[in-house]
């Protein structure tokens, strides 16, 4: 799932534009009801308000490292979760309502902003992680890169936003990690299911076990135990002599995982081939 982003739910953006509203009313020297929204709506300690200061607070800090840029982003996220949602929701609707009595709403929200980018990456962001669906992990990705690169005003490589993002997810407390594992399993499943049974239960191992390096490292050579006897007994009933040579390479191929080596996603992959290239041998 992708989130779509709603300019009539961003307080961030909304704010800008009652800024840039107040300034064309004064200009064309009429009252702006802007001032008393602004007043009413953007005071006090409000959820709406909690919110938009996240907002705020990203358009203020540009130009920072790229470590205080991540760090930046996970404090928002955080806090946003912390919010009222449904009190939210509510003080958006009302906000939007209040425009309309005084504003043409495609007028009033066709006002370009400078950093409209930023303010629709972190809506889409703040949404993403605090709502019950599932959501495209390329999204989030998109959304904190394009995010990171405007709080540093630099390019931000998606592949270490990705890692960045695993490794978040390596600190939920167990009982969240399993949710989120059960749904991921349940959602790869539909997609694949043609894995062979011992290919599903070395995928929930790898991610169960992501923050267990000793758990893993255990966890692949057993299986590799495994394959290589079968191997063994494989090649003790092939008849032909081109496959039993052919057999012993790769028997001399496989590996077990030293206590120097770093366990990696090479390795679930690796053990991914053998099965399937085992199970190619048992229809021989």
């Amino acid at each position: 799932m992708r989130i779509k982003h709603s300019k009539y739910r961003n307080t961030g953006l909304i704010y800008e534009l009652l800024v840039k509203q107040i300034a064309s009313d004064t200009l064309h020297k009429t009252e702006s009801p802007a001032v008393s929204i602004l007043k009413k709506f953007y005071t006090g300690k409000t959820s709406l308000t909690r919110e938009f200061k996240l907002y705020e607070f990203v358009l203020k800090n540009k130009g920072v490292n790229s470590k205080k840029a991540d760090s930046i982003v996970s404090t928002i996220i955080e806090i946003a979760r912390k919010l009222n949602s449904k009190t939210l929701k509510k003080q958006k609707y009302e906000l939007i309502s209040e425009l309309k009595k005084h504003y043409n709403l495609e007028d009033f929200f066709s006002i370009k902003v400078r950093d409209y980018k930023a303010l629709a990456a972190l809506y889409c962001l703040l949404e993403a992680h605090t709502t019950n669906s599932i959501i495209d992990p390329e999204f989030i990705v998109d959304n904190k890169t394009t995010l990171l690169e405007h709080l540093s005003s630099s390019n931000v490589d998606k592949k270490t936003v990705k890692e960045t993002l695993i490794e978040e997810y390596s600190k939920y407390d167990k009982d969240l990690k399993l949710l989120v594992y059960k749904i991921l399993l349940e959602k790869f499943n539909s997609k694949y299911s043609n894995l062979l049974p011992e290919q599903k239960n070395i995928l929930k191992e790898f991610i169960t076990s992501v923050d267990s390096t000793n758990k893993l490292r255990n966890l692949i050579n057993s299986e590799i135990s495994k394959i290589l006897e079968e191997i063994d007994a494989l090649k003790n009933s092939v008849e032909d002599e081109v496959i039993r040579i052919k057999l012993d390479e790769v028997s001399k191929i496989i590996e077990p995982v030293t206590k120097k080596d770093k366990v990696s996603d090479n390795h679930l992959i690796k053990l991914m081939q053998y099965y399937d290239l085992v199970n190619e041998l048992r229809a021989i």
